[in-house]
């Protein structure tokens, strides 16, 4: 099974729509009605679909330290430094590991881009 992705407001909509176009599965906060939520929920929400959480929010890193801390499972995030890579090069990084990504690799993990 493949990594789908469940992407935060905080996420450029040019990333979104060419993971989108290569064939990735992703789908935005937005369009699942939870535009607005905050981090918590949004994370809630990303493992009750079995999501991997595509942000470059980093609130969302602090909420990821206290699960893991916790033991509160999560299914991971993934964070895009927009600073230190292009658009183009975020979408194909992302591209393999939607493709060759497992979900359990991701559980209660955070994961940085550029790769």
């Amino acid at each position: 099974m493949s990594i789908r992705f469940y992407v935060d407001e905080h996420v450029p909509r040019a990333i979104t729509e060419g993971v989108s176009l290569r064939g990735v599965d992703i789908l935005t906060v937005q369009a699942d009605d939870s535009g607005g939520s905050d981090d918590v929920a949004v994370l809630n929400r990303a493992m009750q679909l079995n999501r991997v959480v595509l942000t470059n929010d980093d609130d969302f890193l602090i909420e990821a330290a206290l699960r893991q801390r916790t033991g509160e499972q999560f299914a991971g995030v993934i964070f895009v430094d927009l600073n230190r890579l292009t658009i183009g090069h975020c979408i194909g990084d992302l591209e393999l590991i939607g493709r060759v990504g497992e979900p359990a690799d991701f559980i209660n993990r955070v994961e940085y881009l550029p790769l």
